[in-house]
């Protein structure tokens, strides 16, 4: 069985990646994530029978959005995905910070798909771990799929211990998700290449660095759902 499966994981993970995960991103790539990240928050945030509670939401630590996350599958199956996270701070909602995802998982599947996450710390300590340079979720990580619906009566019923909520949006069906077992991971350079100079994780998602103009209307629909969430919980 393994020198079936290993292969067979490997080659998965080599057809979804070789352009977006060997290849460095430019400026104008990772303005183009930015911008895809702002427009999931938009349609989950305007669909309120279909979209994060008020309570998670008001008590949100920090939030990340990881657009089209690419899934496929062959024996095993393979995801990964490049985002951003940005943290609430003592005046707002931080500049954001670039991340990537990735993880497998064993099963008969065929196809493939593509899947925007969306995680959301819930406290302080999934704060913590998004300063990490990398941590699993499930391992490292306490992590709960999250409820759904504006005012969703589940949303008292996620697990308290949990540090991360996390939810995905596939054709237009948005839910809570499973996603133990997979890797979160500070992605420095694209950091670095967004930024044009070298920011830690801590610098950023503290507040210590201004949020750039191409990531303003991103902080911004984050904002605005932390304001109407603590306004109408």
């Amino acid at each position: 069985m393994k020198k079936i499966v290993f292969p067979a994981f490997a080659l998965c993970l080599s057809m979804l990646t070789p352009a977006s995960a060997l290849a460095a991103s430019t400026h104008e790539d990772l303005q183009d994530r930015v911008d895809a990240a702002k427009l999931v928050l938009d349609q989950i945030l305007t669909t309120p029978d279909n979209t994060i509670p008020l309570n998670i939401l008001n008590m949100a630590r920090c939030v990340a959005v990881i657009p089209s996350l690419k899934k496929g599958a062959f024996l095993v199956g393979a995801e990964y995905g490049r985002g951003l996270v940005t943290c609430r701070t003592g005046h707002g909602w931080s500049a954001p910070a670039f991340i990537t995802l990735a993880g497998g998982s064993f099963g008969f599947q065929a196809g493939g798909q593509a899947t925007d996450l969306v995680l959301v710390a819930v406290n302080d300590h999934g704060f913590q771990d998004l300063l990490k340079s990398k941590f699993k979720l499930g391992g490292d990580v306490a992590a709960s799929a999250g409820p759904v619906g504006r005012n969703s009566q589940a949303a008292t019923d996620w697990k308290m211990s949990a540090e991360l909520l996390t939810y995905s949006r596939s054709k237009g069906l948005f839910a809570g998700v499973d996603l133990n077992g997979v890797s979160v991971t500070q992605s420095t350079d694209d950091t670095e290449t967004y930024y044009g100079v070298a920011h830690s994780f801590e610098s950023i998602l503290k507040g210590d660095v201004a949020v750039p103009d191409g990531a303003v209307a991103f902080v911004r629909t984050v904002a605005h759902a932390f304001l109407d969430a603590k306004a109408n919980h």
